[in-house]
């Protein structure tokens, strides 16, 4: 997996990669696993999330505790919940969808070819998943911070000021470094994971096992990888 992800980088950042016919594919699966499907995930995002920071408002004056819902509803959704959805989502959806058996193994080309088609699939399947993680996440994030404002606040501007003080204690620079830091690790293990299992399967081949599983190559490795960076990212922030 860290040899794949270090040679995906390697690709990305070498101009020669960026051919017409190799930027027309990377805009392709950016499209397909990001843009396209941006409106109603993040529709859906808004919807369920709208109905947490209900639950957590309601709650939290029911206790008394009203002026800790704000904070509370940003540090569980945004912090937490929204990136790993976003991660989870690419991952079934784009980071899995690939057929082995459709796929002609590596080993059967040639050092060229092998460099051509790192460089035309590999390189654009990567960074559209990585990319689709990124850009779900942060946008989904600007949409419930907006609706959170809505709720606590209504249309009224008078509670931007509170509102600010209040975000900007949760987003220090630490906690906003690890945000970023969560989220791109997030994105990169959906962009290399499965695509790491594609090749081990290609080299080594499908045990019975494998063959007679429903699972794609790599789903529970990548969930169990998603899972760690979570759980390191909670221990870090409030242990």
């Amino acid at each position: 997996m860290l040899l794949l992800g270090a040679v995906a980088l390697v690709l990305a950042c070498s101009p020669s990669t960026y051919t017409a016919a190799h930027r027309r594919a990377v805009s392709l699966q950016i499209y397909l696993g990001a843009w396209q499907v941006l409106p109603w995930f993040t529709a859906l995002a808004a919807l369920v999330s709208l109905v947490i920071i209900r639950i957590v408002l309601v709650t939290a004056t029911s206790y008394g505790l009203s002026k800790f819902a704000l904070e509370m509803v940003v540090r569980v959704l945004v912090l937490e919940l929204i990136p790993l959805a976003a991660a989870l989502f690419v991952a079934l959806r784009a980071g899995l969808k690939f057929n082995v058996a459709s796929i002609e193994p590596l080993a059967d080309l040639g050092a060229p070819a092998v460099r051509t088609r790192l460089q035309g699939s590999l390189v654009a399947e990567v960074s559209a998943n990585a990319f689709a993680v990124l850009t779900l996440a942060m946008v989904s994030s600007v949409i419930v911070l907006v609706l959170a404002y809505l709720n606590v606040y209504g249309v009224s501007p008078w509670g931007l000021g509170d509102y600010t003080r209040t975000v900007g204690r949760v987003f220090d620079p630490a906690v906003t470094l690890g945000f970023a830091l969560k989220t791109v690790l997030f994105g990169c293990a959906v962009a290399v994971i499965p695509a790491a299992a594609l090749v081990e399967v290609q080299r080594f081949g499908q045990t019975t096992t494998d063959k007679l599983s429903t699972m794609q190559p790599g789903a529970v490795r990548l969930l169990f990888v998603l899972f760690v960076i979570e759980a390191a990212s909670l221990a870090v922030k409030y242990i």
